[in-house]
């Protein structure tokens, strides 16, 4: 796995945003926390938290996972999309 540094996200992923359809609110919380992230970054702006919001964010899917409060297919396209996580 490694980080896609620009904002494409595959039609695979697009076509699946109803994954994003009630997350619990701490997880909706990191999610829009690293999306206001990349925009900074997307933009070219400097943000010194950018790898706080990325490990709370990878924590928060992950917590969410593991007490199937969300399933394994809805924790991977979160990855993919906002943790622009891409496989090699």
């Amino acid at each position: 796995m490694r980080i896609q540094t620009d904002n494409m996200t595959s039609q695979t992923d697009e076509a699946k945003s109803y994954l994003e359809c009630g997350l619990p609110p701490f997880l909706q919380e990191s999610v829009n926390a690293m999306k206001a992230a990349w925009d900074k970054l997307d933009r070219g702006e400097e943000y010194d938290y950018w790898d706080c919001d990325f490990c709370n964010l990878q924590t928060d899917i992950n917590i969410a996972e593991t007490g199937l409060v969300i399933s394994s297919e809805q924790a991977w396209y979160l990855r993919r999309k906002y943790l622009r996580l891409v496989d090699d």
